[in-house]
């Protein structure tokens, strides 16, 4: 695959993954064990994923009455996928795990992404069971978790609802101690659950021999009523089969039903599922609903769930980058190939000359530097993003608390900033194939529908930046905005010994100064909802700098006079600055003037 080239350089050349080898938790890895993952992960994408990803989106899920229906390439790529040992690859030796780096495992989990998002659904599944090994009780780690991590169990995550979407606190979903005795059962608090979930990926299938759903629902306060907002919410371990404390199956169907699929615009091989709990359909023995099993204690649910969320959010901004690096290596490779023109200027009004590649052609060179800007800028974000979740497990307690500063402000942007502007170059390798790329026939137009999704996936950008501007940017006095304004200063700093980054380091300096003037005019009008009506052209604004910094970080590692591929890299760096980050300007006008254009105009002038 292409991308190989680019994760050796950004992985060993740029975030310098084989120094991770030095720290007690990774002693026993070298390049050798890190490039051996790779190899696996690469050719185990190439043969069980790749050939099919046309495959599950053409034979979409179906509900047979019974069971939903997946094609065997999706039980294949499953079964290889645990098989290779990477749903518990971070883990510790003694849960079986390799106590890979999560940078590494990073990296080679792009692989899968590259050659079918659709099918590769198994990251909610290790989220699951890392939520729980922080959360749960050690039987519930040993149950569920364990079982998760070696492929035997699937896991998901329940928190919308058909009536509440987004906005969990108005979730309706209910969690009733299961008789007197409730919290006697050795796999926690047993609650009766009922409720409806929507959206829920993964939530119905025969993958495995069992699927874990992490359930968000309320207890009812003293009064009998649940406890309004999130500060109600709890979680709940709710199995598709019960299980006894071995893990085993008792044979005994737990009350989560299938109310209907989902028939989606991309990812169409994952099952994406309405959940019925309590409805009565599979009727649990002495009482009434789903049988679930708190984790954490009551009403601490959201705090619990965030630990999955976070995780999951950085997962689907990896997904949007490798569907936008997929459009980009198909859109090249189309451009290398089609003959089409001829050269502008004299020599082209020959008709009778032979005509050129259309990457010969100045429009295309841009649209396809466009898309390399945007992707490989992106995988970089993602990897220091999986860099600092090293840095939290195991750094010094100084490095640990910037690392998770770090990660609470740029989490954000590693979903949001990839879900669009990786799209975008979606929409640009279909405009380098021209008519054929809205075809069937190649797969552009199939990258652009999956990642379609992804700006939707894990809360929406209005969420996203929402958090940024509302919470992230000032949390703790500012401190986690302080620390990246000083990782950028480093930057421009070490970037400045190098002449030909001179006008970078200028620009980015300038274009950052921008940002913290907006962030400080935004909030100085006290007003929060005049505010927060521009946070997403704060947020895109926010995500272009944060690109142009982690740009031109990596430029210093790629040697000036370096071959085509460096040369390659300082092109897109340079197209970023020059063509994208001018664009922060007029987003953060309408911030910093705190534009109520938006937020004044009555629903009825619509």
């Amino acid at each position: 695959m292409a991308l190989r080239p680019t994760l050796d350089f950004l992985l060993y050349d740029w975030l310098q993954a084989t120094d991770l080898a030095g720290r007690t938790r990774y002693a026993e890895h070298t390049r050798e064990t890190f490039d051996a993952v790779l190899d696996t992960c690469e050719r185990i994408a190439r043969e069980k994923y790749a050939p099919f990803n046309r495959l599950v989106d053409t034979e979409e899920p179906r509900f047979d009455g019974e069971k939903v229906i997946l094609p065997a390439a999706s039980h294949a790529a499953n079964r290889a996928y645990a098989d290779s040992g990477m749903l518990s690859a971070a883990q510790d030796y003694e849960e079986g795990g390799m106590q890979l780096p999560y940078t590494v495992e990073a990296a080679a989990n792009a692989f899968f992404a590259l050659a079918s998002v659709s099918i590769n659904s198994a990251l909610l599944t290790k989220g699951n069971a890392n939520l729980l090994l922080v959360h749960g009780t050690e039987l519930q780690k040993a149950v569920f978790a364990r079982n998760e991590f070696a492929g035997r169990f699937s896991g998901t995550m329940c928190l919308s609802e058909p009536q509440a979407g987004s906005s969990l606190s108005d979730i309706t979903t209910r969690a009733l101690p299961d008789g007197a005795d409730f919290q006697a059962d050795p796999l926690g608090p047993r609650y009766r659950l009922t409720g409806n979930k929507m959206w829920i990926s993964s939530g119905e299938h025969e993958l495995t021999e069992n699927i874990v759903h992490l359930v968000l629902a309320k207890i009812p306060g003293p009064d009998g009523k649940p406890i309004a907002g999130t500060r109600g919410i709890s979680l709940f371990i709710v199995p598709k089969k019960l299980v006894d404390t071995d893990g085993q199956l008792t044979g005994e169907r737990n009350d989560v039903a299938l109310a209907g699929l989902n028939h989606k615009l991309g990812w169409r091989g994952t099952t994406n599922t309405l959940l019925n709990f309590g409805e009565g359909k599979f009727p649990v023995r002495g009482g009434a609903g789903a049988i679930g099993y708190l984790v954490g204690q009551p009403h601490e649910g959201l705090r619990c769930m965030f630990h999955m969320m976070n995780e999951a959010r950085i997962a689907v901004g990896t997904s949007a980058v490798m569907l936008g690096l997929a459009g980009y290596y198909a859109s090249l490779d189309y451009a290398k190939n089609r003959p089409q023109g001829r050269p502008q200027g004299k020599a082209g009004k020959d008709a009778a000359a032979p005509q050129v590649r259309i990457i010969e052609h100045a429009d295309v060179k841009r649209m396809l530097l466009a898309q390399k800007s945007y992707g490989e800028g992106a995988l970089a974000l993602e990897l220091y993003c999986a860099r600092l979740v090293d840095e939290q497990r195991t750094g010094d307690a100084a490095a640990v608390d910037e690392a998770r500063l770090l990660l609470e402000v740029l989490t954000p942007i590693a979903k949001s900033w990839p879900s669009e502007w990786c799209l975008e170059a979606n929409s640009l390798a279909i405009q380098v194939h021209g008519g054929y790329g809205y075809t069937r026939d190649f797969p552009v137009e199939q990258y652009w529908r999956d990642n379609r999704l992804n700006m939707i996936h894990e809360g929406t950008h209005g969420i996203q930046a929402m958090d940024l501007l509302g919470r992230k940017v000032l949390m703790e006095e500012g401190r986690g905005l302080h620390l990246l304004s000083a990782r950028l200063e480093q930057t421009a700093a070490r970037a400045a010994g190098q002449a030909h980054l001179a006008t970078e380091v200028a620009s980015l300096r300038d274009a950052w100064s921008q940002v913290l003037q907006a962030t400080r005019a935004a909030w100085e009008g006290g007003e929060p909802v005049r505010t927060l009506a521009n946070a997403v052209p704060y947020l895109q604004a926010f995500g272009h700098a944060v690109i142009a910094w982690i740009w031109l970080d990596v430029a210093c590692s790629v040697p000036a006079d370096g071959d085509a591929r460096a040369q390659g890299r300082l092109a897109a760096m340079r197209f970023f600055y020059r063509y994208e980050l001018p664009k922060i300007g007029a987003w953060l006008d309408v911030v910093a003037r705190r534009d109520s254009t938006c937020l004044d105009l009555a629903k009825d002038a619509f």
